[in-house]
């Protein structure tokens, strides 16, 4: 088990690189979900301007 872990003393660039990817797919999975927050909100905020408006 330990050997798996080390990678043959290439354990730092591997782990760092599943890391990397962790963060990455995290993010592709995160940011969409922000935008069509972000989106909504400024399409509610519009419509109640131009309610008020008329």
């Amino acid at each position: 088990m330990k050997a798996f872990f080390e990678m043959g003393g290439y354990a730092f660039h591997v782990w760092t690189s599943y890391g990397i990817a962790l963060v990455v797919l995290v993010a592709n999975l995160i940011a969409p979900a922000l935008q069509r927050r972000r989106l909504l909100a400024d399409i509610a905020r519009k419509l109640r301007r131009s309610r008020r408006q008329r």
